[in-house]
C-alpha cells in the first residue's frame, strides 16, 4: 500500500495560540514515539506573525496506519485538551514516488 500524508490547516481561536502550541506539540510528540506507522509529523506556523493558524503535514506508512492514529488515545487527548480553540480542515494525498 502506498504512504498517505495528510495536509491540514488548523484555525486557531484569536489569543489561544500560545495555549494551543504546547498541547499540539506534546500530541505530535506521542504520535511519533508511540505510533510506529506515523513517519513524520510536522507543526507549521507561518512567517509572517500570522496567530491565527496553523498547517500539519503528516505522513503514515499506509491507510492502517493513519486509522491507528486516528483512533489513537493520543489524538483522543489532544482534542478534549483543544476544544473549542479550533477548527481543522484536512486533505488525504498519496505521495508519488
Amino acid at each position: 500500500m502506498p504512504k498517505l500524508t495528510i495536509l491540514a490547516t488548523i484555525e486557531v481561536a484569536p489569543g489561544r495560540m500560545e495555549e494551543l502550541l504546547p498541547l499540539l506539540m506534546a500530541h505530535r510528540a506521542r504520535c511519533l514515539r508511540d505510533e510506529p506507522g506515523t513517519l513524520q509529523f510536522e507543526v507549521l506556523r507561518p512567517r509572517d506573525g500570522e496567530d491565527t493558524r496553523l498547517m500539519l503535514f503528516e505522513v503514515y506508512r499506509d491507510e492502517a496506519a493513519f486509522e491507528a492514529h486516528w483512533n489513537a488515545p493520543s489524538r483522543a487527548q489532544y482534542r478534549a485538551e483543544a476544544g473549542d480553540r479550533v477548527t481543522v480542515s484536512a486533505t488525504k494525498f498519496t505521495p508519488l514516488e
